[in-house]
Parts: C-alpha cells; structure tokens; sequence
C-alpha cells in the first residue's frame, strides 16, 4: 500500500536541519543519512550524502533523476557473491 498523497513524501527530520539546505561539496560528517526510507528532497540536487547501509555509510550523488525516490534504493545491503565462480575454484583445489 502506499503513502497518501494529502500526506506528502516521507521525510526524516534531520533532513530539513540548515547544513543540508546549505551547499555542501565536501565529503564530511555534516551529510550522512542513516533513514533510507526518506524520499530524496529537490534541495540536495547535485549534493554528495553518505547513506548507510547497515554496516558502512556508501556514497551518492544526488540527479534530478534520482529525486522522489527513496535513498535505499541506491544502497544495497547485501554484497553479491557468484557461487558458479566460487564453486569453481573449489573443484580446482
């Protein structure tokens, strides 16, 4: 189901403090996201944010593309190993 329009997209608190609205283009403390279900905001067009993924915060640059959609969808969770490739090395050894 999903969010209700009258409601608006969901947005963390901590992403309408001033250091987002500001124009950041370092990498630093001030910009880590750890809500991955927020929805991207138009202000932090062409910005760099540090979103968690669990275990490590992971880099994205935000384009217009990839606003109105939600920050954990550009992080993944999960690393991806090839169990053909790994299989394969085992029956080598």
């Amino acid at each position: 189901m999903t969010r209700s329009i009258w409601k608006g997209p969901f947005m963390d608190a901590l992403l309408f403090k001033s250091k987002f609205s500001t124009n950041l283009t370092s990498l630093n403390a001030t910009n880590k996201i750890w809500s991955r279900s927020s929805t991207i905001p138009s202000f932090l067009l062409g910005q760099t944010v540090l979103v968690h993924n669990g275990k490590e915060f992971k880099i994205v640059f935000v384009t217009r593309e990839k606003i109105g959609f939600k920050f954990g969808t550009f992080v993944l969770t999960r690393t991806f190993t090839n169990k053909y490739k790994n299989l394969k090395s085992k029956k080598k050894k």
